[in-house]
């Protein structure tokens, strides 16, 4: 069968320090633990639309239909194994390179200009990072162009000029603290507050405390019990007085305020008003039992 071309995003993970691993736990350990994480990684590219096109090594090499499964999928794969450290210890961590782009695809396997590219964007990447080029991020959402930041200019073989080199930030402090940021001092307000409540736990933002992210992952600020949930599925930010809610999730977001219906957000955002509630992934008509109840409040 002849080659076919194809626009694809094309994602490199490899496992940081393996030399290291084998030194440090032995070859047999070593070897069941990069085997399992290449499994785990495995299992988080098919859940989010991708695919496996093969291991080398220590290395994965997969892709997705769009640069948006690729980012999100990339930074599940940084979050999943950092939660499996925190329960077990394994010191083991990835880097991540992608770039969209036409790639020739034969026999199971690609191949061409835009492999090498998401291969030199692995090369530059460091262990918890995710690299990437400038016209990748501009195939994102907004939403998720906001948690990127540009790292260098750099020349790659047969790319005329070279290319702009751009982070995705994974890590939720990281992104709190860039959206936090982009507000200016002067325009800090402090009569407005939200108060959030979930089960009991009640989280109130205001300016002392501008932002929170909501999700699945026990390292969100507010952690949610729903299956259907992402790992780090929402945010939520004070813009000039007003509160906005941020969906960065795989199934979207469903907001009822003031019992004037529901809206439905993916990767898009809106402001909150009023009261009501949040369900992360679960429609309000599915009874949702893991519901975030806000109230907005002007003092």
């Amino acid at each position: 069968m002849a080659p076919t071309t194809t626009n694809i995003a094309i994602l490199f993970a490899d496992i940081s320090g393996s030399t290291t691993l084998y030194e440090v736990l032995g070859d047999s350990t070593a070897q069941s633990l990069i085997t399992t994480t290449l499994d785990t990684i495995a299992g988080v590219t098919r859940r989010f639309n991708g695919t496996v096109i093969k291991t080398i090594g220590d290395e994965i090499m997969c892709t997705f239909d769009s640069a948006a499964d690729a980012a999100t999928a990339a930074c599940e794969m940084h979050e999943i194994l950092e939660d499996e450290t925190d329960a077990n210890s394994d010191p083991i961590t990835i880097r991540i390179g992608m770039h969209f782009g036409p790639a020739l695809s034969e026999s199971g396997d690609i191949f061409g200009d835009a492999v090498n590219t998401a291969a030199r964007m692995t090369a530059l990447a460091k262990a918890r990072q995710i690299m990437t080029t400038k016209s990748t991020i501009d195939l994102l959402p907004s939403v998720m162009q906001a948690g990127t930041r540009f790292v260098d200019h750099a020349s790659l073989k047969g790319k005329q000029g070279g290319v702009d080199i751009y982070e995705i930030i994974w890590q939720q402090d990281d992104v709190t603290r860039m959206a936090a940021g982009m507000l200016p001092d002067d325009k800090k307000p402090s009569q407005v507050k939200l108060h959030l409540n979930y089960n009991g736990q009640v989280i109130v933002l205001d300016h002392d405390r501008s932002s929170i992210v909501i999700g699945r992952s026990q390292g969100c600020d507010l952690s949610i019990n729903e299956k259907l949930a992402s790992r780090q599925h929402v945010r939520i930010e004070l813009r000039r007085e007003k509160f906005i809610i941020i969906d960065q999730s795989t199934n979207g977001t469903h907001v009822r305020i003031n019992d004037n219906g529901d809206a439905f957000l993916r990767r898009e955002e809106m402001p909150l008003s009023g009261t009501g509630c949040i369900s992360l992934g679960r429609a309000f008509n599915d009874k949702p039992t893991e519901v975030v109840h806000f109230s907005h409040e002007y003092s």
